[in-house]
């Protein structure tokens, strides 16, 4: 169940879309983006730890996560669901925060779309709204490796 592709396309400085196809079925992949079960086990870059979420996965929820990086450092992402729309589309707004909740930076949109390629996934990331170049790319580099995280539990789940 390994993503057998990947593409990036970055329409504008402040947008980042990225594809992958998960040799997974949508309900799935859907599911590994919704339930803390299948969250703890591969969110975040590699190297990070999931050490809490609070989730409420519905549209009109909210979502905090808290993540510790290999260095020791805590991260805070947290947004609202605007739309749940199981198990084609997750819009969810998205921000960094402090340890207190307070956003550290301005609100950005992320979509996820979850297409069936018979018993295959495509997942389409759109992300937009970034301050900077520089915060897209950034970003562009911890999706990318939490999409591969994704990948390798999907494969780990296959086998088990």
């Amino acid at each position: 169940m390994a993503a057998t592709s990947s593409a990036v396309t970055e329409s504008s400085d402040r947008e980042l879309v990225i594809t992958r196809i998960f040799d997974a079925p949508r309900s799935l992949v859907f599911k590994t983006w919704i339930k803390p079960e299948h969250l703890a086990r591969w969110w975040g870059p590699r190297g990070f730890d999931l050490v809490s979420s609070d989730l409420d996965a519905r549209t009109g929820g909210s979502y905090r996560f808290h993540m510790r990086g290999p260095d020791g450092s805590d991260h805070w992402p947290q947004g609202m669901f605007r739309e749940v729309a199981e198990p084609e589309r997750l819009i969810m707004t998205w921000s960094w925060a402090d340890a207190q909740g307070r956003p550290k930076n301005l609100e950005t949109i992320l979509t996820v779309t979850f297409e069936d390629l018979n018993g295959q996934t495509k997942l389409t990331l759109h992300h937009r709204g970034f301050e900077s170049v520089t915060a897209r790319d950034e970003h562009h580099n911890g999706w990318s490796s939490s999409l591969d995280c994704l990948s390798e539990y999907l494969l780990d789940a296959a086998r088990s």
